[in-house]
């Protein structure tokens, strides 16, 4: 399955989902997969909020009335200033880049982008009427499942041919490192909030967790890497499985960097501390095969065991330190399987923090 992502001149973008879910607006948006027919009927099947909406929608086209055809719109309504750049950010990777790449992806039948004014919305396919499920971090998530979601991230990291010539992507870590997303004090209030109760008080120190992730940055910087592109948020949630295996959505934070940071958050994130202390050398073991046979550069064994363990702090900054919005659980859940990654690595150590 890959991205058929459409870059539509619209010229209007949506500010609600009444306005989104207009039948005029998406005759416009969908005619590309249309043929240019009118929409004739549009049903609401679910809205999903998070930080961004996900609108679920059944349509009908006028030169095929019986047909439903199903799609998820997907934007940022009514939280100020948290959409522009990320949604620009992911329609340009299912525009751009998807094209290129051999991961399983939803497909993205228009992309409606105004990079000047920062906005965007992107109609998707719904991946749930297809027959897909999404993962979760309330429900399990096998070693084997661990290596096909990992052979997805090699065909990704594969590709640092496309982040050499790819000028939009961030090079997301430098920026944290210099602008990160809250005062230290601000930090240590979102890890003092319970989810960090488990772990240890130096792993709970906002200013070791600050100081390690830009020490992280800097280890990036100044020794040679190849910088490859990156998913950069691969937790269970961003995960979903179809009849033909797994894939990854949600590239909101599309990125270039190190693989390490997503292969240490991903292991991570998505096994329960058991199953990563016990499993995690087999899998990075497993990763590095599947990069070198998707054609990526691969490391030796003691490089890429030490860069796995440096890049523990990536993730964990994410959910221990910064995230404020979703489900208190599943906060806490990945904050501790990330902070437990952290403190049986000796990252801080590792970073000389």
């Amino acid at each position: 399955m890959t991205s058929d992502a459409k870059t539509v001149p619209v010229g209007f973008i949506p500010q609600s989902m009444e306005e989104a879910v207009d039948p005029r607006w998406l005759t416009m948006a969908l005619a590309p997969v249309s043929g240019g027919s009118e929409v004739v009927s549009v049903e609401l099947a679910e809205v999903i909020k998070t930080l961004a909406s996900k609108v679920r929608i059944r349509v009908r086209f006028a030169n095929d009335p019986d047909a439903v055809h199903s799609y998820c719109l997907k934007a940022f309504w009514g939280v100020p200033g948290a959409g522009g750049l990320t949604t620009i950010r992911e329609g340009k990777f299912y525009s751009d880049i998807a094209p290129q790449i051999s991961m399983r992806l939803p497909k993205v039948p228009a992309i409606v982008l105004d990079e000047g004014k920062g906005d965007g919305i992107l109609v998707m396919e719904d991946l749930i009427a297809a027959g897909a499920r999404f993962c979760s971090a309330l429900e399990p998530f096998t070693p084997e499942l661990a290596i096909e979601s990992l052979d997805q991230l090699a065909r990704l990291h594969s590709r640092t041919d496309i982040a050499d010539s790819t000028a939009w992507l961030p090079d997301r870590i430098e920026r944290i490192a210099a602008n990160p997303h809250f005062t230290v004090e601000r930090m240590q209030e979102v890890l003092d909030d319970g989810r960090t109760d488990i772990l240890d008080d130096r792993t709970s120190d906002a200013r070791l967790v600050l100081q390690a992730l830009r020490a992280l940055a800097e280890r990036t910087r100044t020794r040679t890497r190849p910088r490859t592109l990156l998913h950069g948020d691969c937790h269970a949630g961003n995960l979903f499985t179809t009849v033909d295996g797994l894939g990854f959505t949600d590239w909101q934070l599309v990125q270039r960097g190190h693989w390490a940071c997503d292969v240490a958050y991903h292991i991570c994130a998505v096994l329960t501390v058991e199953q990563a202390e016990q499993h995690e050398e087999a899998l990075l073991k497993a990763y590095l095969a599947a990069l070198a046979e998707h054609g990526g550069a691969v490391p030796g064994w003691d490089e890429a065991w030490e860069e796995y363990r440096a890049a523990q702090i990536y993730g964990y900054y994410h959910w221990g330190a910064i995230t404020t919005r979703g489900a208190p659980d599943v906060m806490r859940i990945f904050t501790e399987r990330l902070g437990a990654g952290v403190a049986r690595h000796r990252c801080f150590n590792l970073l000389g923090v």
